[in-house]
């Protein structure tokens, strides 16, 4: 049976109770829904008169090409590691790490930025709105550092808060633009010119209906911020209550509450998206779009104070401005869960990051570089947003398409595959006309990096178990030296054969002195993927050629497992075992390089450096000697 072996790597990530998946819903809503507040001027910078058709082709690919993709990732990650997991499974050794890594750092990329662009975009509708513009103006970067440091203390208050305050921002924000929207519909009613207008421009510009779907897929690209949301609905994944039935190994009523909440989010901001893209287009003048116009940035906030009033534009842009600078949350939810998931796990972070309240404080801190150093600018981030956004997008529709593939589901792969296509070539469109975002993709992933290698390297010593489990021969092995000393041959196994172990034995008793009448038992440890940090030890024991007797261990570290063992052995004897190493010839660092990358070189110092670490007390530590 598995027995949880002491020490930091045993803590848990904080878990929450399970909340209805429409509460969720509203979480992830916060980024995704937010983007109301930009996108249709977006859209009308991007697309013009074509805005409306342009859109609609965003809506298509979001129902027919996001949703069904991340509707498969929830069923296939269902405890929110998302895309990444799905791909992790096909790469392993340092190879796989490193392609881990560089995506964790385009989602820390797409979440860092929504959350500091989120609240430089709530400070740009505060500043500009017309009560607030001359008391304001000048002081972006404080408001912004403001807004992100009241969504850290949120964080710092509890989970259930920030839900809590979710559902009441999405909400209010919701009927809001309901009515705008419906007030938006109620003028183009009254002046029916002005859709003819619209179709009479429409038609000279671009000619006809086959021109103008070629012109929207080609603007497509610019339109991508409106399928942001879709990455963080499956990382808050472990937050919805799941069904009475569910076990660890089948969540599925948490996989169909995660399945509604895409869905109902994706067909709600499917409607918001058409009919705000129509009614911007053809009730606010072209100009008034442009940088420095009074609708830049901010098209459904003008049309709100121009037909409803300044009171009630007011009331919007306080909305507007509290569901933007609560958009962060979703993306600070994101990295609560999917960070601790990794970096940990690879040894490449330290123990508190699977904490909540420290993770908070790191995150809270990088955003407020990443305000200053983009001065709050909402157009210096974009191009940043939108790559991660795509690169995340991008790698889910290639990991959907895998697990079809595996799964034998053809037709599915071959939609998918369609799918994959279309959200790598709009990366790529997006790329080549804004570079900066891949160069600040990059820093990240640097960053990350940088980071995760210092903190394995730092923890390189560490005793990183997490469970022992011995089959009934090596238990006996290990009972039977209960009222006696347990001593331990170190052997790197070759064929296995009668004579390595004879002279192995020999060499071990000519070496260290020991008499022939006392026992030695070999151990042998096989490492299979020494970049994995954290492992669980399976103890085997046998006997071979009919006497000698072994223990085998599969790990990604050979000090580790020995050392480990040895502990083991000593908390169920009683007694402190010794363990017996010959050395091995080269250089030191060349054998600390090959212990850190490949879990082996130089055994013997790193073992008792390994043991010395884990106990301090040195008459309780089991003796190594090397001859």
């Amino acid at each position: 049976m598995a027995k949880q072996y002491p020490g930091p790597h045993a803590q848990a990530p904080v878990e929450h109770k399970g909340q209805r998946w429409w509460r969720v819903m509203c979480l992830t809503g916060l980024d995704y829904f937010s983007t109301l507040g930009y996108q249709p001027g977006i859209a009308a910078l991007a697309a013009g008169l074509l805005s409306p058709v342009a859109t609609i082709v965003l809506v298509i690919v979001t129902l027919c090409g996001a949703l069904p993709v991340y509707r498969r990732v929830a069923q296939e990650s269902p405890y929110g590691e998302g895309s990444i997991a799905m791909l992790e499974r096909l790469l392993s050794f340092w190879q796989g790490k490193l392609f881990v890594l560089a995506l964790l750092g385009f989602a820390a990329t797409d979440f860092m930025i929504t959350i500091t662009l989120s609240a430089a975009d709530a400070t740009a509708h505060l500043v500009e709105n017309p009560h607030l513009t001359s008391a304001l103006s000048g002081r972006q970067v404080l408001i912004t550092l403001l807004l992100v440091a009241l969504l850290g203390g949120v964080f710092l208050k509890g989970f259930s808060e920030a839900i809590g305050l979710a559902v009441f921002l999405v909400a209010v924000y919701l009927a809001l633009n309901v009515v705008v929207v419906v007030n938006g519909l109620w003028h183009v009613l009254k002046a029916p010119h002005l859709v003819a207008d619209w179709t009479d421009a429409l038609t000279a510009e671009h000619g006809n209906a086959i021109a103008m779907i070629g012109v929207a897929l080609v603007v497509f690209p610019k339109l991508a911020l409106g399928l942001s949301g879709f990455e963080t609905g499956v990382a808050v994944m472990p937050h919805i209550e799941g069904a009475p039935e569910d076990t660890e190994e089948k969540p599925t009523g948490r996989i169909r509450g995660a399945r509604k909440l895409l869905t109902t989010a994706a067909l709600i901001m499917s409607c918001f998206l058409i009919t705000t893209s129509f009614i911007t287009t053809l009730l606010i003048p072209k100009a008034a779009f442009e940088p420095g116009g009074p609708a830049n940035g901010r098209a459904l906030a003008y049309l709100a104070h121009e037909n409803l009033g300044n009171t009630f534009g007011t009331v919007y842009d306080i909305s507007t401005i509290a569901i933007l600078w609560f958009a962060g949350a979703s993306a600070m939810a994101g990295m609560l869960n999917l960070l601790p998931r990794y970096l940990p796990r690879y040894g490449m972070a330290p123990h508190w990051a699977r904490a909540v309240r420290p993770m908070v404080i790191v995150l809270t801190l990088i955003a407020f570089l990443v305000t200053w150093l983009f001065d709050a600018s909402v157009d210096a981030q974009g191009g940043a947003y939108a790559t991660g956004v795509l690169v995340l997008i991008s790698s889910a529709a290639i990991a959907v398409t895998i697990a079809a593939h595996k799964a034998g589901q053809r037709r599915w792969r071959a939609g998918f595959a369609v799918i994959a296509a279309v959200f790598l070539y709009t990366t790529g469109v997006n790329i080549a006309e804004r570079p900066d975002g891949v160069k600040i993709g990059a820093c990240f992933i640097g960053g990350i990096i940088l980071v995760s290698f210092l903190s394995r390297l730092r923890r390189a010593f560490e005793l990183r178990v997490t469970d022992m489990v011995l089959d009934e021969a090596a238990e006996r092995f290990i009972r039977d030296y209960t009222h006696r000393t347990m001593r331990l041959i170190a052997n790197e196994p070759n064929n296995r054969g009668l004579a390595e172990y004879q002279e192995k034995k020999r060499e071990v008793r000519t070496h260290h002195d020991i008499p022939a009448d006392i026992d030695l038992v070999f151990v042998e440890v096989t490492v299979r993927d020494p970049s994995e940090f954290e492992s669980v030890l399976d103890v085997h024991g046998e006997v071979l050629h009919g006497r000698y007797r072994v223990l085998t261990l599969e790990s990604s570290s050979v000090p580790n497992a020995l050392a480990a063992l040895l502990l083991t052995i000593r908390d169920r004897t009683g007694q402190l075992p010794h363990i017996y190493f010959e050395w091995t010839e080269g250089g030191p660092v060349g054998h600390f390089l090959r212990f850190f990358l490949f879990g082996q070189g130089e055994v013997a110092p790193v073992t008792r450096e390994v043991l010395r670490e884990a106990e301090p007390d040195r008459s309780r530590r089991p003796r190594v000697h090397v001859g």
